[in-house]
């Protein structure tokens, strides 16, 4: 798909997540059982009770395939920048660890992603949090502003991740960090599974091969750039509807195909650090 095309079908995909958490999926609604399915699969990559339980209700959607706030380090007073932000959950967290003398900005394409957020802080008396309508290969920020940036799951969805890790790299002050959450692969994928539109919108198809991905960071300028941790992702800890359920079940592309997913997939942690200070 070109690269239009890919951020019509991410924003159009999220857009339906937005709208569809307020009245699926909130804990105890019959629509989905018992059990609260974004709590759960965000325990599973790193989130605690007290993470979940301190954000307003509605910020965690599931979508995540790591915790990138519990290794960044976060200080009272910086300035920290979460690219693709979503209903705001890292935000919240993040925003609870740099106080009030700190700020938190979140950046989505997706206008009822951002609409959603700004409702959260809103609820939650969130005064240091805001969200910005924008692209990431765009940021509405400007240069040398953010002391850290974040980002959770996200980056694999461009069409363009060297630009966003320029982007990344312009709006960060020189000693500045990179601390992300992402999928990559360490494997080719299947050219069913690339051609996928569910594939996209699941953070699969977009996903580039591990070394391409840490070499567009250093590409970008950035020094001292590690995988800090990587693990397997099993494709039922994926992120939440549309995304696995839609390949298994929606997307036509063939069972064979999608075994070969579970030893291609991973999901890593990358550092790294603007030079200068």
């Amino acid at each position: 798909m070109k690269k239009e095309e890919v951020k019509k079908v991410v924003r159009e995909g999220y857009a339906r997540v937005a709208k569809a958490e307020s009245s699926c999926c909130a804990p105890q609604n019959p629509c989905c059982g018992t059990t609260n399915l974004a709590a759960d699969l965000s325990k599973k990559i790193g989130y605690t009770d007290e993470d979940l339980q301190s954000v307003p209700e509605g910020a965690n959607l599931g979508l995540g395939c790591g915790n990138p706030v519990a290794l960044a380090s976060l200080k009272e007073g910086e300035v920290v920048l979460d690219l693709g932000s979503g209903a705001g959950f890292d935000c919240f967290l993040a925003a609870n660890q740099v106080g009030k003398t700190g700020k938190v900005i979140g950046v989505d394409m997706t206008p009822e992603m951002v609409e959603k957020a700004r409702d959260n802080a809103r609820r939650g008396n969130y005064q240091n949090v805001e969200f910005r309508l924008g692209e990431i290969e765009n940021l509405p920020v400007a240069d040398n502003h953010a002391d850290i940036i974040i980002s959770n799951c996200v980056i694999n969805l461009s069409p363009d991740k060297e630009r966003v890790f320029q982007e990344a790299f312009r709006v960060l002050k020189p000693g500045g960090r990179l601390m992300v959450s992402d999928i990559v692969l360490i494997d080719e994928l299947p050219e069913s599974v690339k051609n996928s539109v569910a594939a996209y919108i699941g953070c699969l198809a977009g996903a580039t091969l591990k070394d391409e991905y840490v070499g567009a960071v250093k590409a970008a300028g950035f020094k001292q750039v590690s995988i800090i941790d990587e693990t397997s992702f099993a494709t039922n800890y994926a992120p939440n509807d549309p995304t696995i359920q839609a390949l298994v079940n929606d997307s036509g592309i063939p069972r064979a195909d999608l075994k070969k997913l579970g030893s291609s997939i991973r999901s890593v942690k990358v550092h790294a650090i603007k030079p200068g200070k």
